[in-house]
This record gives structure tokens, sequence and C-alpha cells, in this order.
């Protein structure tokens, strides 16, 4: 039988990541914000409140069906506010709401982490499918 060391490196997360029930939570809040989509809407927005063509223009390649759904994701998180003005035709407009806004600080702390270290991660890639033999 062999007995397995903990891994060197591997922190201790707090005590109460190790919940299940807090466990679950906090990867559903994760799977959020992680979504490609969620990032640049959340970025988008950050300028100020957009509506659905003005959003949809500043990503590019969104479809429309996507955008609808992370936008309705969004607001059911508490981090958009979907406004309707009573206008013909009607005109709607999103925005961040306090929530949204605290969001956009890590957001941009990733984004930019991840413009820096691009070339090292790709230099890593490579060294490592060289050493390992790996395909693209």
């Amino acid at each position: 039988m062999t007995v397995r060391k903990p891994q060197e490196g591997t922190r201790v997360l707090p005590g109460n990541l190790h919940e299940p029930e807090d466990c679950r939570a906090v990867s559903e809040v994760l799977s959020r914000v992680g979504d490609k989509w969620t990032v640049l809407v959340v970025t988008v927005l950050g300028a100020g409140p957009k509506r659905f063509s003005e959003i949809r223009r500043g990503l590019g390649s969104i479809s429309q069906r996507m955008l609808t759904l992370t936008l309705r994701a969004l607001e059911r998180d508490g981090l958009v506010l979907r406004t309707v003005f009573p206008t013909v035709p009607p005109k709607v407009e999103y925005e961040l709401t306090r929530l949204g806004h605290s969001l956009l600080e890590p957001v941009n702390g990733l984004g930019q982490w991840a413009q820096r270290n691009r070339a090292a991660i790709e230099t890593a890639r490579q060294r490592f499918d060289t050493a390992n033999g790996a395909r693209k």
C-alpha cells in the first residue's frame, strides 16, 4: 500500500470552503463571473449604461441569443439592471448595479494579468508540449 503525501505547494483553503454547500455556492459564483461573455459584458457596461445593440457592437462576435442569455443571467444574479423606458418602440438599457461595479476591479485586474503574462504562458506551453511530445 502506497502512502500519499500532500502535494508540494498545495494551499489549505479556509475551513468553510471545504463544506459541500459553501463549495457549491462558490463554484456557482465563479462559474458566472469566470464566463467569457460575462467578463466582456461587465467590461463594456463599466463605461456606463448601454442599449442591447451597443453592447453587441462592443463585443463583436457574440450572437444575439448568447448576449440575451448572458444579460438575463447577470440580471438574475444582481449584477446588471435592465430598465425599460415607456417609449414607442420601447427603449431598453442595461447598466451595472453596485454589485456589478464591484466586479469591475477584479475583472480588469485579471484581464491585465492575462495581457502581461500571455507571452510567458505561451512559452511555457511550448516548452511543455516539446518536452511531452504533445501535438497542437
